[in-house]
């Protein structure tokens, strides 16, 4: 496992974390695979794990906790979220932030994560929506700043908008904002055009969420895929939308250089760019584990094939959690 510098904060970090949505929010959760899974994740060098509140209503933050009580002499960064108040995904420009992010609810929140985690300090809490429309507003500047003034969260954040990784530029200029979370993979490329430059510049962290598109980039998403009734995959790959997805994976697959896989690729692709700190696949099984981290010990792709992965860029505008 390598390990990167986040941000301004100066943590060295796994550079493949650990996601952990599906632990606690999907149709097919299985709580012993889970805990197997972040034991053997953090025992290969992981030291950075994502998770929610939002998640199973606390359920993956309570999972983390127990894999943490088993590796206590480590030092793992944890990063959690908020929910919006009125539970509506993605953030809305249109939406008050008073009902969304009130000052008192984010202080409630991150107490409960608290509680659920089983530490005095959250490294990284985050807003899990957000709308720029939002930045100017002094209740939730207030709130971040009182948190971090009491020693409860270390740093602060912001999950951003699938396919809206500009719409966070405005927040980041308060100087609070200490890492942002974005879809970027191999198909979600649009990053790089504001955001990066600006994290850059500014010593932002970039988290770098949604490395396969949701399952499309395993390569084991078939055409004719269905997601139980209240999975998020099942939203996410309406009938149209797999189909034209999976064009765009089949048009990728000639790129597998021999002896590697279509995740490993992913992965790697992420990883050529500096900016990012970290990435988090989510990982259920051990299978996915080891997987994921031999991308990190794979190396450098060669400039060649990530030119060619940089073709594949797909600017997709339909906004969706």
């Amino acid at each position: 496992m390598h390990y990167r510098t986040f941000g301004r904060l100066g943590w060295r970090v796994s550079e493949i974390g650990h996601g952990t949505w599906g632990m606690g929010g999907w149709s097919d959760r299985d709580d012993d695979q889970s805990l197997r899974a972040l034991d053997r994740a953090l025992v290969l060098g992981c030291n950075f794990i994502d998770t929610a509140l939002a998640y199973g209503e606390g359920h993956s933050e309570r999972l983390v906790a127990r894999a943490l009580h088993a590796h206590r002499a480590k030092r793992v960064y944890i990063a959690t979220k908020i929910p919006p108040k009125h539970r509506q995904w993605p953030g809305r420009a249109e939406d008050p932030i008073s009902e969304v992010f009130p000052p008192a609810y984010i202080r409630e929140c991150t107490i409960r994560s608290l509680q659920h985690l089983g530490v005095d300090c959250i490294d990284l809490q985050q807003l899990h929506v957000w709308s720029d429309a939002w930045a100017a507003d002094d209740g939730w500047q207030q709130a971040v700043h009182d948190l971090k003034h009491e020693g409860l969260i270390r740093g602060f954040g912001i999950s951003v908008n699938r396919w809206e990784p500009a719409n966070v530029l405005a927040a980041i200029a308060t100087g609070l904002v200490d890492a942002v979370q974005v879809v970027y993979n191999v198909f979600d490329q649009a990053p790089e055009d504001e955001l990066f430059p600006t994290c850059a510049r500014l010593g932002v962290a970039v988290i770098a969420r949604v490395p396969f598109d949701e399952g499309s980039l395993t390569g084991h998403l078939k055409r004719d895929a269905t997601f139980p009734e209240g999975d998020w995959r099942r939203l996410y790959f309406t009938p149209e939308r797999l189909n034209e997805t999976l064009d765009h994976v089949d048009r990728l697959l000639p790129l597998v250089p021999p002896g590697r896989d279509l995740p490993d690729l992913a992965l790697r692709f992420i990883l050529q760019h500096p900016t990012v700190a970290t990435t988090i696949p989510g990982m259920r099984k051990l299978g996915h584990v080891e997987r994921n981290f031999a991308a990190s010990d794979a190396g450098r792709l060669p400039v060649g094939l990530y030119e060619a992965l940089r073709a594949h860029r797909w600017d997709r505008t339909t906004v969706i959690p």
